[in-house]
């Protein structure tokens, strides 16, 4: 279990890879379980400000859930698949979608079902050339399990989103942009070189101030607008008496680089 998701750690940023290359990364229960707990951890290192996620090999980032795995758990009936499959894959999005540290997913494959769904949780997305998405569930006959009914409309819109849905048809990185699903595009041998670069664009700021802004906007998305503004003023509010703060305001004032501590 320890080796389906590597980590490693430079520069205040985490580099978690899934490790299944010769499944294309796809997500099997003890990917998703060791995913999670590295999160937890990273969650309380202060040494770590970022995140990078990324597939091992040269195909995929995730070609979705194991479907072997998966396929056991249906034969168990309801309760035991979406007690094992669907809750499971909706807590790791949930997870990616309200982390406090910034999330970048470097897609550099395949980003087919689940791997879509990641792709659509986290904060921030760049994709190599070679990056290649689909929605395929459709063709299993059944529904995303882990956010994408939800995710993806949010992002795309709804009938650009239900094409892609109803269809399972495959689209391209550029496509993928189109969307608002990645951020950029980069060559493929630059894609974690450019994950990292936007990463320190990020990190060099206060992380008390990113976790409020992420917080506002993961939880402002699904709030009518006066409850999203109050959700902000009160992230606005936390941060009154930090550090950061009193510091990122005398910085401003006396012409120099701010030195946040994130408290």
């Amino acid at each position: 279990m320890s080796d389906t998701v590597l980590f490693d750690a430079a520069d205040g940023v985490a580099l978690l890879t899934l490790n299944r290359p010769e499944k294309l990364n796809a997500l099997s229960y003890e990917l998703i379980d060791r995913l999670l707990h590295l999160l937890d951890l990273i969650e309380v290192d202060d040494t770590v400000q970022a995140v990078i996620l990324t597939g091992a090999g040269e195909r995929a980032f995730s070609a979705g859930g194991d479907i072997h795995q998966f396929s056991n758990s249906v034969a168990q009936g309801a309760n035991a698949a979406v007690r094992d499959f669907v809750r499971r894959g909706q807590r790791l999005t949930a997870r990616l979608e309200a982390y406090p540290k910034p999330v970048i997913a470097a897609v550099n494959g395949l980003a087919y079902g689940g791997g879509c769904e990641i792709t659509e949780a986290v904060h921030l997305a760049i994709a190599s050339e070679r990056a290649r998405f689909a929605k395929p569930e459709i063709k299993l006959a059944m529904p995303p399990t882990f956010g994408g009914t939800q995710r993806l409309p949010r992002l795309a819109g709804r009938k650009r989103a239900l094409e892609l849905l109803l269809t399972g048809d495959e689209f391209s990185a550029n496509r993928a942009l189109e969307l608002g699903l990645v951020n950029t595009i980069v060559p493929h041998d630059d894609l974690i070189a450019s994950a990292r670069a936007l990463a320190a664009r990020i990190t060099r700021h206060s992380p008390l101030a990113i976790a409020a802004i992420i917080t506002a906007v993961t939880r402002g998305l699904n709030m009518a607008i006066g409850e999203g503004l109050m959700n902000e003023s009160e992230q606005f509010a936390r941060m009154i008496p930090s550090h950061d703060l009193a510091e990122g305001l005398a910085a401003w004032k006396e012409w120099r680089e701010p030195h946040y501590t994130g408290r």
